[in-house]
Order: structure tokens, then sequence, then C-alpha cells
């Protein structure tokens, strides 16, 4: 487990899998997620997930929990390790909207960078964001992630095409803000 002052990174528990697909289903976390065609999540695919999940040998997740309420808020986690070029590609999510917009998210990713360049042989932590999606952005800057490179009108969303970014830290950015 992996501790802050306001979330605490787990392991994702069974009891976890029908807030997640509540969560799946907001159209605004379902939106800012995959940037395939924004369908309903249902119990069995998310069932499915949390199955798979387990078996993946490259993937790592972690329910994201408020220490003060002791609930599950969202996820986040590494979504592939390239351990040949020392690459990680993450992503996070924060389901329950009273958590939005106060930190929550910001330390949830501080803590699972932490968790990388201290646990595992790598050089960089890489996610993609979309360019409509200010507050992750926001948030991702604060944790040291920097802008690497932006592939125009990759998404449609909302009736319009909107940016797909690519954002980075390397090992040595990260040392220096943690030092």
């Amino acid at each position: 487990m992996l501790k802050g002052k306001k979330v605490k990174l787990r392991g994702i528990e069974k009891e976890d899998v029908k807030l997640a697909y509540k969560y799946m289903n907001d159209p605004e976390v379902i939106l800012n997620l995959t940037p395939s065609i924004p369908y309903p999540m249902t119990l069995d695919r998310e069932m499915d997930w949390y199955e798979n999940q387990k078996k993946s040998k490259d993937t790592y997740n972690f329910a994201i929990e408020a220490i003060e309420e002791g609930i599950y808020i969202g996820g986040c986690g590494i979504n592939t390790l390239d351990l040949k070029n020392g690459v990680v590609i993450v992503g996070i999510f924060i389901g329950n909207k009273d958590y939005r917009s106060k930190g929550y998210g910001t330390e949830a990713m501080k803590l699972l960078i932490d968790f990388i360049f201290n646990q595992i042989n790598v050089n960089k932590v890489q996610l993609v964001v979309y360019g409509f999606n200010e507050r992750a952005i926001k948030s991702y800057k604060k944790n040291g992630f920097i802008e690497e490179g932006r592939i125009r009108q990759r998404i449609f969303r909302n009736g319009k095409y909107h940016d797909e970014i690519v954002m980075g830290i390397l090992r040595e950015e990260y040392e220096k803000i943690n030092i």
C-alpha cells in the first residue's frame, strides 16, 4: 500500500468492481479515458476486466482510496511496462465526482510516480491525455510531466476533433524535483 495525506493506493478488490462500473458509466470519465466509442460499460465487462488484470504481467493497477472516508474513489496504474526501453505508460481516473479538482488525483499520481521510480528500473513515465481535459493536464504538470508531442485532431468528442497530447517525465527530472 502507498500512502499520502489524502489518498492511499492499494490493490483493487472485488468489492470495488460495482463502484468502478458506476464510475465507468459517468460520461466525464468515459470520455476522458478511451479513444474508442464511448459506449456504456456493463457490470459483466467490468468484472471481466477485474479478472483479466490479475493475469497480466505488464499492468499494475491500484485502487485510489480517500483516507479520511475510507472509500474507493478511482483508479490508477501502469498500463504498459516496457523494461527493454525503460518506459512505463500510466493512466488515472477519479470516478467519484466529490473528489475531483481537490488534489486527490494529483496526489495519487505522485504516489504512483514515486512507486515507479523507486521500485522499477525505468527511465521514463509517459501518459496520453486529450486536449480538452484541462484539469488533468494541469494536474500532470504539477507532478513534473511535460508535453512531448501532440497528435492533432486525433479524437472525436462531442461533435469536434481534439488533439491527443503525449506527456512524460524522465527519471532525472523526477529526481530534481524530489530531492
